[in-house]
């Protein structure tokens, strides 16, 4: 905590952030002046006096994030981005909105320096804080020793009340508080208004008493009653083993003189006569984007601050690598996320020509996976004994066990997590673990709970973080459990998001190369999708091609299984488990006399990255083209061609064992392979 200013410059300090956030969105005749403004006193509060970083050093590893959960309110941080130093010129908040600005209408990680996370859809940036403080204390548990605090960051945000609606901050939440994670805080910018008006319309809960039951350290204070709020953050600070809540009571709008603490001020401009009566009242220059120079002052000096923090723990960090060059070697493959280069070689040899599920096989590629890559590390949503992502012999992520600033707990040293039955948090927390950095992180559940976790892989894809999803049970092969738990619809759904690898392998060798993919992200940030079986599939060893190479499967689609003479009179073009029945239906085909190429894609993104020439030798024209996959068909058409045939499943499924629905929704060997003679007589 640093010393505090004059009242009468704090209260000038405040008053910028607050009329450069309203400049800005009435300049740009669009966004939300009302959570900037309320929410100005908290924000200075927090950067000024408590906040951890350094502006000409972004990517410090030991910097505190800051997570502005309601991204809506984003002048709000682009107004503490640009006065505290960061590469965010003036121009760039009078360009708000705009075209190719840096100051988009919501806060994006990778575009805009000092953004950690993209923040939008509300509770998202809650939840994955709620990932990057937990990441920030298993990294301390590795590196940390008792005299060289080498990571002890904290995680800094503002909430809101849409954040405190969404079920997503109530999954998080929940998970905070039984970790104990003590390097978290939030401030609630409790203002009562909503889009629709007073917030008492749809929630009137005690969220103070809602969070001291999720075991989360609770208080209340005026939220524009500075000594109040620092007082509390201190406390909050303080705390070892306890997330906290700062409820903050403020007024939306704090300053417009007839729009304060109503709705008009949360999502539109206030306007020429609500801003020169502010101005007048607060005695404000009427020069837009104002910045006095006291207060330029007052922001170099804390970035200076920030400048001799740094190069402290750089110190630090020096003489720990010295005294512990193993513990550094292993800080570089964690920050670096290093992976052996014969990565991809050793994932496939582990599996060999082995026949199991997939799921299976990829429990085994995990071993070895973790092994090899000391930052790759997950967990599922309660679902572990059935989606094999345990690593075995690793210890699991528990509740903190420290009481004191004795480092490193201990509690954090393990490398299983367990999420519970917490889908949408489990997504948004393994984002923001890789985006602290130091980590790949991969989750897991079933793939119609895939329902769940849209959000936070959407996000993923958007802000290229490399988080690795994994889903089994990925068909009505789910048998008995029945439509609720067959998913139908959802691969198509998961491929429809840009940036984004999805993965069906088809056998062992396809399972190792996918996760090898993953890990080693050869083509950049992106997130990947992993779509795994419960039933068992075959290896298809003996059928591909000689000229078969495993890093073919890395161009998304291949021959698996080549027609007689290489001149193909149909192809059958699959993936997962349904590429053994094409290969079984192959050969009845070829043995009717129709020439059949057996195409694998268990990558549609990767393949269709390929270049034209590749994608027309495996899929060539002029050739019908039949896809089987156990989900919707129209997508496929894409490849096949309108005059092709795609067998699939546009219908919800059934209730009995996988094997009588195979037969009877007519995916087994014989039964593709009937479909499509008939088909071929018209």
């Amino acid at each position: 905590m640093r010393g505090q200013l004059p009242a009468k410059l704090r209260e000038l300090c405040v008053n910028t952030i607050r009329f450069l956030a309203a400049d800005g969105v009435e300049q740009a005749n669009s966004g939300h002046p009302g959570t900037p403004m309320g929410a100005s006193d908290i924000a200075f509060t927090m950067w000024h006096d408590f906040l951890r970083f350094d502006p000409k050093k972004p990517g410090w590893p030991n910097r505190d994030r800051f997570v502005l959960s309601g991204g809506h309110a984003s002048m709000l941080l682009y107004s503490l981005l640009h006065l505290s130093e960061y590469d965010l010129p003036l121009d760039e908040l009078k360009r708000f909105r705009q075209w190719e600005s840096k100051t988009p209408g919501h806060p994006e990680v990778g575009h805009t320096v000092g953004v950690e996370l993209t923040t939008g859809p509300l509770g998202a940036g809650f939840a994955t804080a709620v990932g990057m403080a937990l990441s920030s204390k298993m990294l301390a548990a590795r590196f940390n020793t008792a005299t060289m605090p080498i990571i002890d960051s904290h995680i800094w945000g503002i909430c809101g009340d849409g954040d405190m609606q969404e079920g997503v901050t109530a999954e998080a939440a929940s998970l905070a508080g039984h970790l104990g994670l003590g390097n978290l805080i939030f401030v609630y910018d409790n203002n009562d208004i909503t889009i629709e008006g007073h917030l008492d319309v749809a929630m009137g809960e005690d969220v103070g008493d809602r969070f001291t039951s999720y075991g989360w350290y609770v208080q209340h204070v005026d939220g524009h009653d500075y000594e109040a709020l620092r007082a509390a953050m201190y406390l909050a600070q303080a705390q070892t083993n306890k997330p906290s809540l700062i409820v903050a009571k403020t007024v939306i709008g704090h300053g417009a003189p007839t729009k304060a603490g109503t709705h008009d001020v949360h999502g539109a401009p206030l306007g020429k006569v609500e801003m020169a009566q502010m101005r007048k009242n607060l005695n404000w220059p009427d020069e837009t984007f104002h910045v006095p120079e006291e207060v330029r002052e007052v922001w170099k000096a804390r970035s200076a601050e920030g400048k001799k923090m740094r190069e402290d723990w750089d110190k630090m960090f020096a003489a720990w690598r010295t005294e512990h060059p193993d513990l550094a070697t292993l800080w570089d493959a964690h920050w670096n996320r290093t992976v052996p280069a014969d990565l991809p070689e050793q994932l496939a040899a582990v599996v060999g020509n082995k026949s199991d599920a997939t799921r299976s096989l990829s429990g085994m590629v995990i071993q070895k996976a973790t092994q090899l890559v000391p930052s790759l590390l997950g967990g599922a949503a309660d679902l572990e004994p059935s989606t094999k992502t345990g690593i075995k012999g690793a210890a699991s992520i528990v509740p903190s066990s420290v009481k004191s600033d004795l480092l490193p707990d201990t509690s954090f040293a393990g490398r299983n997590l367990h999420f519970g039955i917490r889908e949408h948090a489990m997504g948004s927390m393994a984002n923001g673990m890789v985006l602290f950095g130091g980590w790949q992180v991969y989750t897991a559940t079933f793939l119609v709970f895939s329902d769940y976790m849209r959000p936070p892989i959407r996000l993923a894809a958007l802000s290229k973080t490399p988080t690795i999803f994994i889903f089994t049970h990925d068909s009505f092969w789910v048998g008995e459990d029945g439509p609720t738990h067959q998913p139908i619809e959802h691969l198509w759904s998961l491929r429809m998001i840009p940036q984004l690898n999805l993965w069906r392998p088809a056998c062992g060798l396809e399972t190792a190369m996918a996760w090898a993919h993953a890990v080693v992200r050869p083509d950049g940030e992106t997130p990947s999708v992993l779509i795994l079986t419960r039933q068992k599939v075959p290896s298809f060893d003996v059928v591909r091609p000689a000229s078969f190479q495993a890093r073919d499967i890395w161009k998304g689609g291949y021959v698996i299984a080549e027609a007689e003479g290489g001149k193909p009179d149909l192809i059958l073009l699959s993936t997962g488990s349904e590429v053994g029945p094409c290969v079984e239906a192959k050969r009845v085909l070829d043995a009717a006399g129709t020439k059949t190429r057996v195409v694998s894609i268990p990558c549609v993104e990767r393949f269709k990255a390929q270049p034209k020439a590749y994608r027309d030798a495996i899929l060539p024209s002029g050739v019908a083209k039949v896809s089987v996959e156990a989900g919707r068909t129209d997508p496929w058409y894409q490849f096949i061609g309108a005059d092709g045939l795609a067998i699939g499943i546009d219908h919800f499924g059934h209730s009995a064992p996988g094997e009588v629905l195979a037969e009877k929704l007519g995916f087994t060997g014989p039964r593709i392979a009937g479909t499509v003679q008939a088909w071929l007589k018209g």
